[in-house]
């Protein structure tokens, strides 16, 4: 079993930080966030679009359950996986930034390609 980051959080406060970045993910396109965050969130948001892709109305209610934001899942349903229909994964690329000035973190763009 691969070891899993923590960030400091506990399970609940984690499951809530990748929601809120998977749900900024589709609605902008493109955030800024750590590395280590944006290398989580590549899992997530991979495991949405292709949940998406399926089309169906289970699916559907699946990525509504997980996004906070019902328009955002309307608009990954409707353009993002029409979108990647030809596209067998890989749907995510991480950019790095460089570190954040405050503290150092290695900060990086998470995008959909």
């Amino acid at each position: 079993m691969a070891k899993q980051r923590k960030f400091g959080r506990d399970v609940d406060h984690r499951e809530a930080l990748m929601r809120n970045l998977a749900t900024a993910l589709f609605k902008h396109g493109r955030i800024m966030t750590t590395e280590a965050k944006a290398k989580d969130l590549r899992k997530v948001a991979e495991k949405l679009i292709t949940t998406a892709k399926k089309g169906d109305l289970a699916s559907y209610r699946r990525v509504l359950s997980y996004l906070y934001e019902e328009d955002v899942a309307y608009e990954l349903f409707e353009k993002t996986a029409k979108r990647y229909s030809d596209r067998n994964g890989g749907y995510t690329r991480i950019i790095k930034a460089g570190p954040r000035k405050g503290d150092g973190a290695m900060m990086a763009y998470i995008e959909l390609v």
